[in-house]
């Protein structure tokens, strides 16, 4: 290869960006209009734009991304981690093209992305599973079917997807309807698909997983563990390589199983083999995750080994430059540095970053796609940076840990911080001779009040107005930020007429305020129905978080917002009189 497209945004482009140079290929960069002067926009040799803001007219839209890499005569496409990373069409439309895919093969792809016939690898190999649904449910009957005959709690999952998309965790048996409905909205939100099954849920366990790298030459190796159980809304939020209080046999188990499934997959490239430990030291297989994962820099880290490097040579035909598990040096964390308010639940803040300032010194590594005055559009994930810090030892590290927290410092809108520096003090996560944290623990014994942060400033529009102009003749596309066009109008037009619509004037007179910024992704009432207090009305989403929006009184309810709609935070969706 030669020259790699990315087809994808943030920090996981800028990694890419600079994997390629390492490697000796150059880079090809693509962005939405709100990633116009996005960092990894910036550092690729080249970029070019997908003309648009949602998902699916940009990072998911394989028209665009195909007629890119032809154009900027790319000859590889690396797919970084989410988006279409787990797709199996699109790695074959990139194959299909002529292009080199960086990436798993897509029958590779389809068995193991597809979490039902992952399960059936697992069981033919001997994997330890928990009990499960033979194939993808239709319905919330079967649902409901599943959880009476198991029992309580459940897991909600698309079958085609990861990193906590389209997965909810069914409590009560009343919610088990909503809750489908819910993850199938996310899926087809986030995959393009929208099918679930249905499996036993694990209290209070723990997850870890394994790195793998496979290449075409029969080579298949897990680099090594990680524990990813400090999660909310079952996405990470800190994660530490080796995966810390293992016995041998865990980890010999764990090593054996995730090896044995991608070597049954004909597995070839990055991959994360996934499972959930019980209190009880009980194993189960949880999912393949068929693509690099954020959580890569600490298996990097400790293993000493460039993963991204190895997604290269490998898609270049060449051996894996190792052929055993290296045996770890250090231990490491990952912070993930989301824009979110955990004051409020971690509320998704997006905003302008107005300063900026990552720690340094002994065993610090970050990881970033942003910088001072950049802006976190509300349209992707939250996450802006991963702190990376790694010591001799895990006692080691928690302190740099906690000197490189108490460095970093973000201003302009609300991040995770705070909670990452009390996460490092408690005893549950940092105690010496016990590991007390579980996937529910942020939800259900981390006790700390946290204040709201800031509200991050409205921002402005973020989408580019597009014209044709003719340069020497030639006809070209200018696509203008409508922020530099809105300064360039007179100074001395009327300023807009008051529209009477003020968040507080309308709270106070029955008005539904949006709780965060993001789209109104459905309706769940009819304009002009009767609600009571408490009632379901309507479904947001933003960085990658629904969130639903209930009656705060009973009345009449008249709409004001159009389902599918961006919204401000504190925007009118509706009043009740």
């Amino acid at each position: 290869m030669k020259k790699v497209l990315i087809a994808n945004r943030g920090e996981i482009a800028v990694r890419i960006v600079r994997a390629c140079a390492d490697y000796g290929v150059q880079s090809v960069a693509v962005y939405a209009d709100a990633d116009l002067d996005a960092l990894h926009a910036r550092m690729a040799d080249e970029a070019y734009g997908l003309e648009g803001n949602r998902p699916a007219d940009t990072y998911l839209d394989i028209g665009k991304l195909i007629a890119i890499a032809r154009r900027s005569g790319a000859d590889a496409v690396h797919p970084g981690y989410g988006f279409l990373s787990e797709s199996a069409g699109f790695a074959q439309a990139v194959l299909d093209a002529g292009l080199i895919w960086i990436g798993p093969s897509p029958h590779a792809i389809q068995s193991l992305g597809d979490k039902v016939q992952a399960r059936k690898i697992a069981l033919k190999v001997g994997a330890p599973l928990v009990a499960g649904t033979p194939g993808p449910v239709t319905s919330a009957k079967e649902v409901v079917a599943f959880a009476r005959q198991q029992g309580l709690p459940i897991a909600i999952k698309a079958a085609f997807g990861g990193g906590g998309r389209g997965m909810k965790v069914v409590w009560k048996l009343e919610d088990a309807a909503e809750l489908y409905a819910s993850a199938v909205r996310e899926a087809v939100a986030a995959f393009g698909r929208g099918e679930c099954f249905v499996e036993q849920f694990l209290d209070r366990p723990r997850h870890v997983e394994a790195q793998v790298l496979a290449d075409a030459h029969g080579h298949v190796v897990v680099v090594g563990t990680r524990d990813c159980s400090l999660q909310r809304r079952n996405q990470k939020l800190v994660e530490e390589a080796p995966a810390p209080f293992l016995s041998d046999e865990q980890r010999t188990r764990i090593h054996e199983a995730a090896r044995d499934v991608c070597d049954e997959a004909g597995y070839t490239g990055a991959g994360t083999v996934e499972f959930l430990l019980s209190a009880t030291g009980a194993l189960s297989f949880l999912e393949v995750n068929t693509r690099l994962q954020v959580e890569h820099p600490v298996t990097e880290e400790t293993a000493g080994v460039d993963l991204v490097v190895e997604q290269l040579r490998i898609a270049d035909g060449l051996p894996l430059s190792f052929t055993q598990t290296p045996v770890p040096r250090g231990h490491s964390f990952e912070f993930r540095i989301n824009a979110e308010d955990v004051g409020r639940g971690f509320l998704p803040s997006p905003g302008r970053i107005k300063r900026f300032v990552p720690p340094s010194g002994p065993g610090v590594r970050v990881d970033t796609g942003v910088d001072g005055n950049a802006t976190v559009p509300g349209t992707f994930d939250s996450m802006m940076a991963k702190l990376i810090v790694t010591g001799a030892t895990r006692e080691q590290a928690i302190r740099r840990a906690r000197r490189a927290l108490a460095e970093f410092e973000i201003e302009g809108l609300p991040t995770v911080l705070p909670f990452h520096r009390l996460v490092m003090q408690h005893a549950d996560f940092t105690g010496p001779d016990t590991f007390g944290v579980h996937t529910r623990w942020i939800e259900t014994d981390f006790a700390d009040d946290l204040a709201a942060g800031v509200r991050p400033e409205p921002l402005a529009s973020v989408a580019l107005h597009r014209t044709a102009v003719e340069i020497d003749g030639r006809r070209v596309a200018l696509g203008l930020p409508a922020e530099l066009l809105g300064t360039l109008q007179s100074a001395a037009a009327a300023p807009p007429a008051a529209t009477g619509t003020d968040p507080v004037c309308q709270a106070s007179a029955g008005g539904v305020l949006a709780p965060i910024a993001g789209t109104l992704q459905a309706w769940k009432v009819e304009n002009g129905a009767q609600v009571k207090e408490g009632d379901l009305i309507a479904v947001m989403e933003a960085m990658k978080m629904e969130m639903q929006v209930t009656a705060h009184r009973s009345g009449t309810i008249a709409l004001k917002a159009t389902a599918g709609a961006a919204q401000e935070a504190q925007s009118i969706l509706a009043t009740i009189d």
